[in-house]
C-alpha cells in the first residue's frame, strides 16, 4: 500500500541492519502463546523454515488459544501487543511505534471532498448470483440449498433470512463507515453506498481505485468522502487527486476518520490488501487507525472479512458433518486408497486431524484451510484482524468478523495454482463466489451484525465459527490442502479459458 517502503510503517532492523520479514513474523506467533502453551513458544523459535513451517505452528496456535476464552483472550491481545512492540513507523529520520506516532500526529492534514448519491434508493436485499438476480424468496430458497450443500452455516442463511424480512434495515443513512482498503474487491462499499451510508473512504491515490469509489457514490444514494492532500487539487479531477497512503500517511489517516460524520455511530472496516509482506505493513497501519478510533471515539464498531483460508476453531456438528461425507463416498473411497498409500497419506486425507477437548467440556475441531502458497505474511495479517476482533468484542465493543467464502478474486486468480484449484473445487464439495455474490452477502451480513448489536457468544471463536460463509471448506470430507493438487488439475482446463 505505500510507493515508499522505507518510510511510513515498516518492519524492524535486526543487529544485521535488514528488516527481516521471517524472523518478526515467528515472533509473533511465539509471543502469542507464550503464556499458554511456553513448549509451543519455544519450538516456534526454534523453527528454522519458517516458510514450510509456519502451517502446522499456526494450527497448533489455534488449537491452544481455543482451550478456554481465557486462553483465545490471551493469545489475541499477546499477538497484538508483540506487533505494535516489534513494528515501527518512520519518517523524516524518526522511528518510533506505529501507536505513537498516530497519537502524537503530524504531517500534511487531510481535507475532505464529499461526493452525494444520485441513485434510487434500495429497499430490498438484492444479490447477483450466476447471471440472475436473487431476491426474496428465490434468495431464501438459494440460502436453504447451500445449506443443505454445506456451502454456509445455518446460523448465516438465518441472518441474512433476517435482513430479507427486514428490509428498513437497508437504509444506513442514519450509519456512517470509515472503510480502510475501501476499494477492496470484497469490501462493503458499493452495498453500503447504495444502502444510504455514510462512508469515508480511505484507498491508495490511484486514479482507477478513486474511480470505482466515486462511481459506486453516484449511483447510490449514501454520501462519499475521500481524502485529498492540502497540496492537491480535487477541483478539476477527483479521481485523480483523491486518496490517501496508509502506510505513508498513518497519523493523516487516524486523524481524518476520527472526524468522520461525527452525528452519527462510526463503524470503521478493515479490508486493506497488499502482496506478500507489505500485507503485514498495512494490516498495521489499519490496526492501528483502528485501536485509536475504539480509543477515542466511543461507541464505534469494528468490522472485518476473516479468510476462509485459515485455522478455525469450529462445532462438533460441522465436524461430524465432514467425517460422515468421508464415510459416505463408497466405491468412491476404496479408489483412492492407492493414491493415499503412494503418497503416506498426504493425498485424501480425511478432514480434523485435530480436535480440541476445552475446558468447558466442549470438544471442537481445527477447521485446517491453510493454503502454503498464500504464504506466513498473509496469514500473519488476517490473523492480526481476528485478534483485533476478538479483543474490542471482549472490550465491549460491536463486531461483525465473518468468515466469508471462496471467491475469484484478482489477487487470487493471480496464482495460477490457486486459480485452477478453485476451477475444480466443486468436484470437493467447495463452491467458489464470484466476487459481486460475495460483496453483497458479506456486506449483509454486516447490515445485520449493526443492527442487531453483534454476536454474545461466551468463547471468543464463536465470533468467526457462527454465520460463516465458507463455501463448503469447512465441511468437506477432505483435508483441504490434501486435494488442493488435485483439484488444481480438474481446474486447469477451465482456468485457461478464463
Amino acid at each position: 500500500m505505500s510507493s515508499s517502503p522505507s518510510s511510513g510503517v515498516v518492519f524492524p532492523t535486526g543487529p544485521d541492519g535488514r528488516r527481516s520479514t521471517t524472523a518478526t513474523g515467528r515472533a509473533v506467533w511465539a509471543d502469542a502463546v507464550r503464556a499458554v502453551d511456553p513448549a509451543l513458544s519455544a519450538r516456534i523459535e526454534g523453527a528454522h523454515d519458517w516458510r514450510r513451517a509456519y502451517v502446522p505452528h499456526v494450527v497448533e496456535v489455534t488449537a491452544a488459544g481455543t482451550r478456554s476464552p481465557d486462553t483465545a483472550l490471551s493469545v489475541a491481545r499477546a499477538g497484538l501487543a508483540s506487533l505494535s512492540a516489534r513494528m515501527r513507523f518512520e519518517r523524516d529520520g524518526r522511528s518510533g511505534s506505529v501507536g505513537d506516532a498516530v497519537a502524537q500526529g503530524g504531517g500534511e492534514p487531510l481535507r475532505t471532498v464529499r461526493v452525494k448519491g444520485e441513485g434510487e434508493a434500495v429497499r430490498e436485499l438484492v444479490v447477483p448470483y450466476r447471471g440472475a438476480l436473487l431476491r426474496g424468496d428465490a434468495l431464501l430458497r438459494q440460502l436453504d440449498t447451500w445449506v443443505s450443500r454445506g456451502v454456509v452455516e445455518q446460523s448465516c442463511a438465518a441472518a441474512l433470512g433476517r435482513v430479507v424480512a427486514t428490509p428498513a434495515w437497508l437504509d444506513l443513512h442514519d450509519r456512517a463507515f470509515a472503510l480502510l482498503g475501501a476499494a477492496a474487491e470484497l469490501g462493503p462499499s458499493g452495498p453500503l453506498l447504495s444502502w444510504g451510508a455514510h462512508v469515508s473512504a480511505v484507498e491508495l491515490p490511484v486514479p482507477r481505485l478513486q474511480e470505482r469509489l466515486i462511481t459506486a457514490a453516484r449511483t447510490g444514494t449514501g454520501t462519499l468522502d475521500l481524502p485529498v492532500a492540502a497540496r492537491r487539487h480535487a477541483d478539476t479531477d477527483l479521481a485523480r487527486s483523491a486518496g490517501a497512503d496508509l502506510l505513508a500517511d498513518t497519523p493523516q489517516v487516524a486523524r481524518w476518520v476520527a472526524e468522520t460524520a461525527d452525528d452519527l455511530p462510526l463503524t470503521v472496516g478493515s479490508y486493506a490488501y497488499a502482496d506478500g509482506a507489505r500485507h503485514v505493513q498495512v494490516a498495521v497501519a489499519s490496526d492501528a487507525v483502528v485501536e485509536h478510533l475504539l480509543r477515542t471515539r466511543p461507541g464505534t464498531s469494528y468490522a472485518e472479512l476473516a479468510t476462509p483460508t485459515d485455522a478455525y476453531a469450529v462445532p462438533a456438528e460441522v465436524v461430524a458433518a465432514a467425517r460422515a461425507r468421508w464415510s459416505a463416498r463408497g466405491w468412491l473411497g476404496a479408489l483412492q486408497v492407492p493414491a493415499r498409500t503412494v503418497s503416506r497419506g498426504a493425498l485424501y486425507a480425511p478432514s480434523y486431524a485435530v480436535t480440541v477437548d476445552r475446558e468447558d467440556g466442549a470438544t471442537v475441531g481445527i477447521a485446517d484451510v491453510l493454503v502454503p502458497q498464500q504464504g506466513p505474511n498473509y496469514t500473519l495479517a488476517k490473523r492480526l484482524q481476528r485478534w483485533r476482533a476478538v479483543t474490542a468484542h471482549a472490550d465491549g465493543a460491536v463486531v461483525s468478523a465473518n468468515v466469508a467464502p471462496a471467491t475469484r478474486t484478482r489477487s487470487v486468480t493471480q496464482n495460477r495454482l490457486l486459480a485452477a484449484a478453485y476451477s475444480g473445487a466443486s468436484a470437493f464439495g467447495v463452491e467458489v463466489f464470484a466476487p459481486a455474490t460475495s460483496r453483497v452477502l458479506m456486506a449483509a451480513l454486516l447490515v445485520h451484525d449493526l443492527r442487531t448489536g453483534g454476536g454474545d457468544e461466551a468463547h471468543p471463536d464463536a465470533l468467526l465459527a457462527a454465520q460463516a460463509a465458507h463455501g463448503g471448506l469447512w465441511r468437506t470430507a477432505y483435508a483441504p490442502r490434501s486435494v488442493l493438487g488435485l483439484a488444481a488439475v480438474r481446474g486447469l482446463p477451465s482456468a485457461l479459458r478464463r
